[in-house]
């Protein structure tokens, strides 16, 4: 059970170091896909408006 008070900690602590990188990650748009925008500007595929 002692092993614990170290474990809970550090769970804690590299669980906001990842929820902090992931913030970093959507702040600096690494999710962003401007190849994909560029490639439904040409396509006919991809229409602004919806089919009713």
């Amino acid at each position: 059970m002692n092993i614990l008070t170290y474990l809970i900690p550090i769970s804690l602590i590299l669980g906001g170091l990842g929820l902090g990188f992931f913030i970093w990650t959507v702040k600096t748009n690494q999710y962003d896909d401007p190849d994909g925008d560029a490639q439904r500007i040409l396509s006919d595929e991809y229409d602004d408006r919806p089919k009713s």
